[in-house]
């Protein structure tokens, strides 16, 4: 199989002898395990000199973890979706994916972002997902601290990407309001609780769809391996982080509030203006009849990217 090769690539060239060696085959075998590694995606170099991963692979051997962050990382080239994947990983008998556990992909075959929307990765994208077993300091992961993970997510990333504004609830916005990234949950809900949550990152890095933006237009020189670091070391500040402290810093980052939005009601849709956050994390628009608390799904900001 492919994957006995993978954990052995970096960055540094080495010989088919030498990583046949290791795995018990001869270089020829090495070199078929390299190529369908390829096909499915992963960007093995072969040359001369050898065979490497591009420094731009978020591979475990390029990825520093911060605390339970990362601390597991399992790498693919294709996947149906990151989130599947973990979550098959953290239902394994053997060895299931712990707390902070990280799972990336080159590829994404039913890939999905909110509402059911198909998640592109075919453009220089980083797509990652992360397994929650737990809330802040080892308690359960309530509804309440669900209701805010995504908000804790954005401000992560948006100081990890260094650039851009959060639209509510889960998008990093260049500054002229071009998608950046997107952040899904999902939880495996037990009453009051979850018995764990899959927080999805996707995020165009040195290229992107039609209208979208990438980070290498503002940072050129970043890797998708340096990025995933910077956004695991804000992940394990914020997704701990005390409620006031998640809002006031999204608050800071927000490019919703103070701008148009529409609000889906039972009764049609209504327009107003975004006004704050409430302590739980939803929207409170001022609407014609006054203000009103609306939950994600009920919300499109006029004027900018859904």
């Amino acid at each position: 199989m492919p994957e006995r090769l993978l954990p052995l690539l970096t960055t540094r060239p080495q010989t088919g002898d030498a990583l046949g060696a290791r795995l018990g085959v001869n270089r020829v075998t090495v070199n078929t395990l390299a190529r369908r590694l390829q096909e499915d995606g992963v960007p093995v170099q072969v040359s001369r000199a050898g065979y490497a991963l591009h420094p731009d692979a978020p591979a475990p051997v390029q990825v520093t973890p911060t605390g339970l962050m990362g601390g597991a990382h399992r790498y693919h080239g294709t996947v149906t979706s990151t989130q599947d994947a973990l979550r098959a990983w953290a239902d394994e008998a053997q060895d299931p994916a712990p707390h902070g556990a990280v799972l990336t992909a080159e590829r994404q075959t039913a890939g999905r972002g909110r509402r059911g929307r198909a998640w592109d990765t075919t453009h220089g994208t980083l797509v990652f997902s992360v397994l929650l077993r737990h809330g802040p300091g080892g308690g359960p992961l309530s509804l309440p601290h669900l209701a805010l993970l995504p908000l804790a997510a954005g401000v992560a990333l948006a100081r990890a990407a260094g650039v851009g504004g959060l639209k509510w609830p889960n998008d990093l916005l260049a500054p002229d309001r071009r998608k950046l990234a997107g952040i899904l949950l999902e939880a495996d809900l037990r009453g009051e609780e979850a018995r764990r949550a899959v927080l999805g990152i996707g995020v165009n890095v040195s290229a992107a769809p039609d209208g979208a933006a990438h980070l290498r237009e503002f940072r050129p020189d970043l890797t998708r391996a340096d990025l995933l670091t910077e956004v695991l070391r804000e992940l394990h500040t914020w997704l701990d982080a005390p409620p006031h402290d998640v809002l006031r810093a999204w608050r800071e980052a927000s490019v919703t509030l103070g701008q148009p939005v529409r609000v889906q009601t039972p009764h049609g849709p209504v327009d107003g203006t975004a006004l704050d956050l409430d302590p739980s994390g939803s929207l409170i628009v001022q609407t014609p009849a006054g203000p009103l608390t609306v939950g994600a799904g009920d919300v499109q900001l006029i004027g900018t990217l859904t």
